[in-house]
């Protein structure tokens, strides 16, 4: 499980970065640098980065599916993902 300090600093860059994203594409397109480099760094939404809604836990994240790969296959052999079963050969 991760920190819960980090689950919201995450949060919180997501909030910025909807925030601030009509003002940063405003300016990139006028080519205003200047003002772009004055704005929030945690606005940009390069700075995200994605964490398994379930634990926070910021490797193996599996995209589809939005958890980590240690939580993917506790619930795939749980059952709870449909069409998802555990390969034999």
């Amino acid at each position: 499980m991760a920190k819960e300090s980090m689950k919201a600093r995450e949060r919180k860059r997501a909030k910025m970065a909807e925030k601030y994203a009509a003002k940063r594409a405003a300016l990139k397109a006028a080519g205003e640098w200047d003002k772009l480099q004055q704005l929030p760094a945690n606005s940009s939404p390069v700075r995200k980065h994605n964490r398994c809604q379930l634990t926070g836990r910021p490797k193996g994240y599996i995209r589809l599916f939005g958890v980590s790969r240690y939580v993917f296959r506790m619930m795939a052999l749980e059952g709870k993902i449909p069409g998802v079963t555990k390969s034999s050969w």
